[in-house]
């Protein structure tokens, strides 16, 4: 059985740990509605993607 020979040091285990950290969500503003939406998604106000008429519109 593989047993490690030092301890691992706080330093060298943060430093491990340094890339596991999540990215906050992006988002993007919609060029024809203005509102907010993450890229590669549907716009769900106007329900359209990349020009095109996915979902029916919101009514407000």
């Amino acid at each position: 059985m593989a047993v490690p020979k030092r301890k691992t040091s706080p330093s060298r285990r943060g430093m491990r740990r340094a890339h596991d950290a999540l990215a906050p969500n992006t988002y993007i503003e919609d060029a024809e509605t203005g509102e907010l939406r993450r890229p590669h998604h549907i716009d769900l106000k106007s329900g359209k993607y990349r020009g095109r008429q996915i979902l029916k519109p919101k009514d407000e």
